[in-house]
């Protein structure tokens, strides 16, 4: 699978709100990640800029409605990786996030964004990432997680997987949508 350009290099590592996630922030561009490894899986969540994004579907010919439905939504580039020597599986379905209010929204899958986009007569496949995998150990997938909020949102992602015949799930408090521009400090 080709890699998405994500466009950042690790800076240094902050501790995030919960245990075992690590928040960076890259020099350059002072955008945020975060990371977790868990029982056979990391999960890595970068900021992609509005910009960004809109470059990456307006490069790829897409119209104008594909740029404006997903303008609405806060995106990282997110790369899930099976650590372990057995099976991970995971489906975005079943992942929810936080509001500060205390409501729990669901998570938009690549499936209801290629029904969408089927809607509009756009045909694109690629970005979003994969509703549900099971990987093979060393096995990774990246794509787009989109949430339906503004730059600058602060909400909690609740997520789960499976490993060893085991439901788990984790959370990660503080995650920051991008905010609408880089700032130049």
């Amino acid at each position: 699978m080709p890699a998405l350009c994500l466009g950042l290099s690790m800076g240094l590592a902050d501790a995030s709100g919960a245990a075992g996630v690590q928040q960076h922030r890259d020099a350059d561009s002072g955008l945020l990640s975060w990371s977790v490894q868990e029982s056979g899986l990391s999960l890595q969540l970068i900021q992609m800029l509005p910009d960004y994004v809109a470059a990456v579907y307006s490069s790829r010919g897409l119209p104008p409605e594909v740029l404006e439905s997903i303008a609405a939504y806060c995106v990282f580039g997110t790369i899930v990786t099976n650590t372990s020597d057995t099976r991970v599986s995971y489906r975005v379905a079943d992942w929810r996030y936080l509001t500060p209010d205390g409501r729990q929204h669901h998570i938009k899958t690549k499936t209801e964004w290629l029904a969408e986009w089927q809607r509009m007569g756009v045909a694109y496949r690629w970005s979003i990432l994969p509703d549900e995998q099971t990987f093979e150990p060393g096995d990774w997938s990246q794509g787009f997680t989109t949430i339906a909020l503004p730059p600058d949102s602060v909400f909690t992602l609740l997520y789960s997987w499976s490993y060893e015949d085991n439901m788990h799930e984790g959370r990660i408090d503080g995650l920051r949508c991008a905010p609408a521009n880089v700032s130049q400090e």
